[in-house]
């Protein structure tokens, strides 16, 4: 099975020696988001977890537990975009970021790393050539690190409306003069174009429109194939695989303006503050009127191995 890490909060920049901790002690706790009082325990073994994926914007705090990580497969996404300080109050400097990456890659393998420069929005300082100019800038520093370069458009999700107000959705001129540079950057430092959720306008360009975490970029990780439970789909635009992710929403320090996660900041630092590192539960701990619910897991790999990464 995969056990994901990124699509509620961002564990390895954050809570990576909780994450220590789970792996050393082998379970972890989740409290299910739209019923607080319903916790699912899943085994952290590589004998039923065939892949650990990431998405963060600061990995740099793992980077001293890789050790812990050898026995499993893996998937990683890191982003790295352009905005500064005024979008992405926390997030490192670029420079240390791809660094971070390179040692990941050298670590976990060209095939299980990829690279987000989303979510792309415009205005009058992060404009059409300053998003190409950076994007150019980070797909070189990359170059021969990733063969994977995601981006999307801002969808302007309730919460994003709240802390994001100024923010507006791309029009379809400006999605596509992007994406078609985008992915010609992309294809001259060895990368494919990946657009995330954004439907098949890309696709004339050469952008792979079928997604970023689907079933094959999954084998190609672990150069096996895989048999896959059928679930429905997080998004009627999203073919990807996010099930059974271990984080918690209002939990990401980062603070970017554009997160879909966070509800607001007092929310995030009142969670944080309970925050315990030895706790199975990303935050808290667990309560007498929890239930604690054992996922069904199993191992997906069916022992075909695949040479398609040679």
């Amino acid at each position: 099975m995969i056990i994901q890490t990124g699509s509620r909060t961002d564990i390895p920049a954050f809570y990576a020696d909780w994450f220590a901790n789970r792996l050393k002690e082998g379970f972890v706790y989740v409290r299910n988001p739209y019923n607080m009082t319903y916790i699912t325990k899943y085994l952290l073994n590589p004998s039923v977890v065939d892949i650990i994926c990431f998405c963060s914007k600061n990995p740099k705090p793992m980077l001293k537990y890789l050790d812990l990580l050898k026995p499993y497969g893996m998937y990683w996404y890191v982003t790295i975009t352009g905005y500064g300080r005024d979008i992405e109050p926390n997030v490192p400097d670029i420079p240390d970021v791809v660094e971070t990456f390179k040692t990941l890659s050298e670590f976990a393998g060209v095939d299980s790393m990829g690279w987000r420069y989303d979510p792309i929005f415009l205005d009058d300082k992060y404009t059409k050539d300053y998003h190409l100019e950076k994007f150019e800038e980070i797909a070189s520093a990359l170059d021969g690190y990733t063969q994977t370069a995601v981006i999307s458009f801002i969808d302007i999700y309730q919460k994003v409306k709240k802390n994001f107000p100024e923010a507006k959705p791309l029009e379809k001129a400006d999605r596509t003069y992007l994406g078609e540079k985008m992915a010609r950057i992309a294809k001259n430092h060895g990368m494919t174009l990946r657009p995330c959720a954004e439907g098949n306008e890309l696709e004339v360009f050469g952008a792979d429109c079928s997604g970023c975490m689907t079933q094959a970029m999954y084998e190609k990780a672990v150069h096996n194939s895989m048999n896959f439970p059928k679930v429905k789909n997080a998004r009627a635009s999203c073919a990807c695989y996010l099930a059974n992710d271990i984080g918690m929403y209002n939990t990401c320090l980062h603070m970017c303006r554009y997160c879909y996660a966070n509800y607001d900041a007092k929310t995030v630092l009142d969670n944080n503050e309970n925050h315990d590192p030895l706790s199975p539960l990303l935050i808290g701990h667990v309560r007498p009127e929890d239930e604690i619910h054992q996922a069904e897991q199993k191992s997906w790999i069916d022992g075909q191995l695949s040479f398609d990464f040679l």
